[in-house]
């Protein structure tokens, strides 16, 4: 057992992920650790009774687990974490569009950058394991196409497979399978979505529709990464854009976003994205496409990405940690007397609960707040490995860069040359949030 209780669960979203896992509701209502146990005095046959009540009550057929606003609050959610960020996050996602207008050059490209943590286009990428199952083509086409698009820059991280089982009768377990296997997968692309749905009388049902999409959610949900359905649009138009994704609305219902790819004609080399998700700002992509290439490029946005303003709370909670000082341990009130925000330790600890999402992704700290013996104890991390997330300034508020000296010689970056060596300078982030990378000839 683990040695204190953390009230940490996945982060949910409206409907489709309601409830929580049973092991999850156990958690939260019965002592876990020995410490926990002693805090509770089960000697004490008033408290003991106590906990058997509530063993009880969650074993009637008729219980409903609830989570009353003062445990919310105190309850660290974990927040969903980007793949690329303003664009893909963790959960299930679906690209729609007509046949035959580049939805697999644009997956493939999707699927390319996330394994190897380029930017795509203006958006940060988190590199990780990428699963392809490019269930409508062969393994010498794939090869055609990825050697089309990038030449022999290959990836280690990204791999694909031509065929799979259905849906709730075998995919489940192989995609279970490949995550376990590659630990670090960040995102899974399934096309078609025709391709592992079983073919019925109700295979266009709002129940079965919202069924596929919700087994892929539960799965994404799970490990915390994001699977990309790719589907097919109708032929009809539709007052809104959107309705014109094959099947029913249980699809969309169900996803946690969607970007819809449209044409003017077929032919033509320019196409635009409609992209609209619960953990992001819906917007709209202009790209064209290298007609030698077939990458696409984006053009424009018509929707400004946004970003929050500095929060002078997280700021100030980060500086208590450092590359040089990478923990910091001590009781709410040591952390609000350190912090110095002006905050009481519990209303202080309540914000932290609800922030650290942002506290980890934009200042690099991961914060944790356990049960002990002593009582509780809040523990700050920074997060060396964090990829421009560190938000923080020092006094004078000067941007904080880091230089990077990089071999071999051959380099796509813009870089300077000293000797034998090269550097490149990247600008990481400021305190008015994340700055595109930039390099710049360093004045040797």
């Amino acid at each position: 057992m683990n040695d204190a209780k953390e009230k940490t669960v996945l982060a949910t979203s409206v409907g489709a992920d309601e409830r929580q896992p049973f092991q999850t509701n156990i958690e939260n209502i019965i002592p876990t650790s020995t410490e926990e146990i002693n805090d509770f005095d089960v000697n004490s046959s008033e408290n003991y009774e106590e906990m058997l009540r509530q063993m009880q009550r969650m074993t009637s057929p008729y219980y409903l687990h609830t989570v009353s606003m003062t445990e919310l609050y105190q309850t660290t959610y974990k927040s969903r974490p980007p793949i690329i960020g303003g664009l893909l996050y963790g959960g299930a996602y679906i690209l729609a569009g007509a046949p035959k207008i580049g939805k697999s050059f644009l997956v493939a490209q999707i699927a390319y950058h996330v394994s190897t943590g380029e930017k795509l286009w203006e958006f940060e990428v988190h590199q990780g394991t990428v699963l392809y199952l490019a269930l409508e083509d062969d393994y010498q086409r794939i090869q055609s196409r990825m050697f089309m698009m990038y030449g022999v820059e290959d990836s280690d991280k990204l791999h694909f497979a031509t065929a799979a089982n259905k849906i709730g009768n075998g995919l489940d377990e192989q995609l279970e399978f490949f995550v376990r296997e590659h630990p670090d997968t960040k995102l899974i692309i399934i096309d078609t979505m025709q391709k592992i749905r079983e073919v019925g009388g109700e295979a266009y049902s709002y129940a079965s529709d919202y069924e596929i999409i919700g087994r892929l959610k539960q799965f994404a949900d799970k490990y915390g990464i994001c699977v990309l359905t790719v589907h097919h649009t109708r032929k009809q138009p539709a007052g809104d854009s959107f309705e014109m994704i094959s099947g029913t609305t249980g699809l969309l219902g169900c996803a946690d976003g969607s970007l819809l790819m449209q044409k003017k004609k077929r032919t033509a080399l320019e196409a635009t994205i409609d992209v609209v998700g619960r953990d992001q700002q819906d917007q709209i992509l202009y790209l064209s496409k290298d007609s030698v290439t077939q990458i696409w490029n984006l053009e424009r946005t018509e929707t400004e990405l946004h970003r929050e303003l500095p929060d002078a709370v997280l700021e100030a909670v980060a500086r208590l940690v450092s590359a040089e000082q990478r923990e910091w341990t001590g009781s709410p009130s040591e952390l609000a007397e350190a912090a110095e925000t002006g905050m009481a330790a519990n209303a202080l600890t309540k914000y932290l609960n609800v922030k650290c999402g942002r506290l980890a992704d934009d200042y690099g700290v991961t914060y944790e707040n356990k049960a002990k013996h002593s009582g509780r104890r809040v523990k700050l991390t920074y997060n060396i490995e964090c990829d421009g997330c560190d938000g923080r300034n020092d006094e004078n508020d000067t941007t904080q860069t880091t230089v990077a000296m990089s071999l071999p010689l051959r380099s796509k970056n813009e870089s300077c040359q000293l000797g034998n060596f090269h550097f490149k300078l990247t600008v990481v982030s400021s305190r008015f949030g994340d700055l595109p990378h930039q390099h710049r000839k360093l004045p040797f």
